[in-house]
């Protein structure tokens, strides 16, 4: 079974994920960002939430997870729970 290790940050709105990628994107730390501003208790790890399996999450998170490139940002992807930005840190 594939198995991914992913971490992101979860906001209430696309436009503070919008902001918050930019943040990212213009060189600030993805888990700085994500100990500030994530409403997940994730953000304690600085958004990390170690390895998991396809169906463990919600369907709109998976296909990013288990589609994206490694170490890519991205996002914003919506789910029940709110914005997410997402980053796969390994696929196996």
């Amino acid at each position: 079974m594939t198995t991914a290790t992913a971490r992101h940050i979860l906001v209430d709105t696309e436009a503070q994920c919008l902001e918050l990628k930019a943040k990212i994107e213009n060189g600030e730390d993805f888990a700085d960002i994500a100990r500030q501003f994530s409403s997940c208790p994730s953000k304690a790890q600085g958004g990390d939430l170690g390895q998991f399996g396809p169906g463990m999450m919600v369907k709109e998170f998976d296909e990013v997870v288990f589609n994206a490139e490694v170490n890519s940002l991205q996002g914003p992807v919506k789910t029940q729970f709110g914005f997410h930005l997402l980053e796969v840190t390994s696929r196996s």
